[in-house]
């Protein structure tokens, strides 16, 4: 008796179902598993190609090459502007900065404070540029609103790379001072300078309290404290550091380098070197992007590929082949594509965030769509529309 009144409630639990909906889920659970159709993004990648002196102007709406800006010199670094449709571009042997109007896709104003340049960035208020010259050696400072080349913070020595902090400071490395130099942005004034083993790269924590300064020659990683300009910790490393990866948070830093087929992974907070992953052969640059999961994007110029790891996990997601000589890699401001730049086969290829999503372990990856783009293109930035 009890086994019949236990079949007929199931009969009865099954006939209060509707009928239209036994018959659509199959579909539904079709569509479930299909994956999101790709929408485009309303706006442009502006690409460096070093030589090709030009801009190639990339429309991520269709995926293709709207413009090819000539410039009269080679340009290596392009930066967007913080809430305009503008962007700028760097030409280092000529020491000049170009600025684009995303609207007109023209060169709409320069600017030169000297003859040759190493780097720019934004400043942290985002009302200036802070370029690094070399000759003569200074970080000069170009307002937004005039474009006009302002106040200067002169060196003692060349300088061959800098950073810059959300508390208005600049950290300025030198090679052959063997020195970093502390500067305030709000002054323009040199506050101290720190002995180093030949920085080759710093970067602060996005924070602004700690400072992270990598030496080639001496295959470490050295922290210290932004205020007082102290040493934390050196961190000996496998490798040569030549690439710097930051996770949003800051907690975790990967680094890159010639000597090893390696990622090394350092935990600033806790001062320590986490793990060492194996990342394909030489690995090169590296992004981040900012989904849940969230991906490490490795590039192997030599091998031509993308290697994909879960940040969480560490483990290798996918591996992609993308054109000779990867050596710029951009995430969407949607977090809907991964853009890198191939400076060998002069192309930009597309990949799809979503492709890498359930990969519990490794595949390959197909790409979303190639872009030829010019010749060596070497930096890029996207501007929304």
């Amino acid at each position: 008796m009890r086994g019949a009144r236990h079949r007929r409630m199931e009969n009865v639990a099954r006939s209060s179902i509707p009928r239209r909906t036994l018959l659509l889920s199959p579909a539904l659970a079709l569509a479930a598993c299909r994956k999101p159709k790709a929408t485009r993004f309303p706006g442009y990648c502006f690409v460096a190609n070093q030589d090709g002196h030009s801009v190639g102007v990339v429309d991520l709406s269709s995926f293709r090459v709207r413009k090819q800006i000539h410039l009269d010199a080679a340009p290596t670094v392009v930066l967007r502007h913080p809430q305009r449709p503008l962007v700028f571009v760097l030409a280092p042997l000529a020491g000049t900065v170009y600025e684009i109007d995303a609207v007109s896709l023209a060169v709409s104003r320069t600017a030169r404070a000297g003859s040759e340049a190493v780097d720019m960035q934004v400043s942290p208020r985002g009302d200036a540029l802070w370029v690094l010259y070399r000759d003569p050696a200074a970080l000069v400072e170009v307002p937004l609103g005039t474009l006009r080349p302002s106040r200067r913070i002169r060196l003692s020595a060349p300088p061959d790379g800098f950073d810059l902090s959300r508390n208005n400071q600049a950290a300025i490395a030198s090679r052959q001072d063997r020195s970093i130099a502390i500067a305030s942005l709000t002054s323009a004034a040199i506050e101290r300078t720190i002995a180093a083993a030949e920085p080759s790269i710093v970067r602060f924590q996005s924070d602004g309290k700690q400072l992270m300064a990598g030496s080639r020659p001496d295959r470490s990683v050295t922290i210290f404290d932004a205020p007082t300009g102290k040493t934390v910790v050196r961190l000996p490393l496998p490798l040569e550091p030549r690439h710097f990866c930051f996770t949003p948070d800051g907690g975790q830093l990967f680094i890159s380098g010639d000597g090893m087929d390696a990622v090394v992974i350092v935990y600033p907070y806790q001062t320590e070197v986490e793990e060492t992953i194996l990342a394909g052969h030489a690995p090169g640059v590296m992004a981040i992007t900012d989904t849940l999961p969230s991906y490490l994007l490795v590039a192997n110029p030599e091998t031509s590929g993308i290697m994909v790891f879960d940040v969480d996990t560490r483990k290798l997601v996918a591996a992609i082949q993308v054109g000779r000589q990867p050596g710029s890699i951009l995430v969407t401001p949607d977090n809907q594509y991964v853009l890198v730049l191939n400076e060998g086969s002069g192309d930009l290829a597309v990949i799809r965030i979503f492709s890498l999503a359930a990969r519990y372990r490794y595949k390959p990856a197909p790409l979303f769509t190639l872009i030829p783009v010019g010749e060596k293109p070497v930096s890029g930035a996207v501007v929304a529309l």
